[in-house]
């Protein structure tokens, strides 16, 4: 498959990733990651050790969408919170969750 990684091409195939990866030590997750075989790596290792570039020149996103195409199941930030569910008034981050929670009624006061 031809990709594009720090505006240079490539052609990668699931085989040679694997290949190129085998024997190599996953440095701790702090990021985005992608599962080779059976361990975890940085997105960016991967991305250093596939293509030989100093990982400053590639972002992330590339190399997990290079990845992704191949076949290969990457991972988001393990830091990352899922998107809140905007559906049910509870949810909000903003709504004061004790009238929320309050079953007695609001009566209004005369004025």
């Amino acid at each position: 498959m031809r990709c594009v990684i720090a505006r240079y091409p490539f052609e990668l195939t699931k085989a040679g990733v694997l290949a190129s990866m085998e024997g190599v030590t996953p440095e701790p997750v702090t990021g985005e990651s992608v599962t080779i075989g059976r361990r975890r790596y940085p997105v960016k290792q991967v991305g250093e050790v596939v293509t030989r570039q100093d990982r400053r020149d590639f972002t992330g996103r590339e190399v997990t969408l290079a990845m992704t195409r191949l076949g290969f199941t990457c991972h988001p930030h393990p830091d990352a919170e899922p998107s809140p569910d905007f559906g049910s008034p509870s949810s909000s981050p903003h709504a004061p969750q004790n009238l929320l929670d309050d079953p007695t009624p609001v009566i209004p006061r005369e004025a």
